[in-house]
């Protein structure tokens, strides 16, 4: 088993059900996915750096992303309907929690000037978005292969009814937030 989702299970678990007053374990927020996109607004007069993108996102979540595409069409930003616009991954089960573990443990703590992420970014609903501005803190990315440095969105989707029940879960998974 991960060793996050033991944490979860043998920490935070016990710890949210004691805050909150679940009565049941099943009330307890757990994370159901975590979503990386990557979007690649470049890719309008490029179509290679979509193909690019695409490549050192698998490599940093170790699963096939899928091309997003325009749904509508935008002269002002000369993207047209349908064409492909960004990459996104989502992961689940064994593989999310191998993601955070490797995010929080080597990734994050690489970054230069790192004094934790931001405690405001929550949408309200207990979902949290990581907004990271280059690829390279991953060290699966190799910097003479890169394209181009571009950043991307990692975003937990939580069953928590509140920003501090999520607050309050990923805290306790080790996600380093801001005092």
């Amino acid at each position: 088993m991960n060793r996050l989702k033991e944490k979860y299970l043998n920490e935070v678990v016990p710890s949210l059900r004691k805050k909150y007053n679940y009565k049941s374990i099943m009330e307890v927020p757990k994370l159901e996915k975590v979503v990386i996109n990557m979007g690649v607004g470049d890719a309008t007069s490029n179509s290679k750096l979509i193909e690019a993108a695409a490549h050192d996102l698998s490599l940093i979540a170790g699963q096939k992303p899928v091309i997003t595409r325009a749904k509508k069409s935008i002269a002002g930003f000369k993207v047209r309907e349908g064409q492909a616009i960004g990459c996104k991954v989502t992961l689940r089960g064994e593989n999310m929690y191998n993601f955070i573990d490797k995010l929080i443990a080597i990734s994050l703590p690489s970054v230069r000037d790192f004094h934790g992420v931001s405690p405001k970014s929550f949408d309200g609903r207990g979902n949290y978005t990581l907004g990271i501005k280059e690829q390279l803190i991953f060290q699966e990315i190799n910097y003479d292969d890169v394209v181009k440095v571009r950043g991307m969105d990692i975003v937990f989707v939580t069953t928590a009814k509140s920003n501090e029940e999520a607050y309050d879960l990923l805290n306790g998974l080790g996600i380093p937030f801001r005092k």
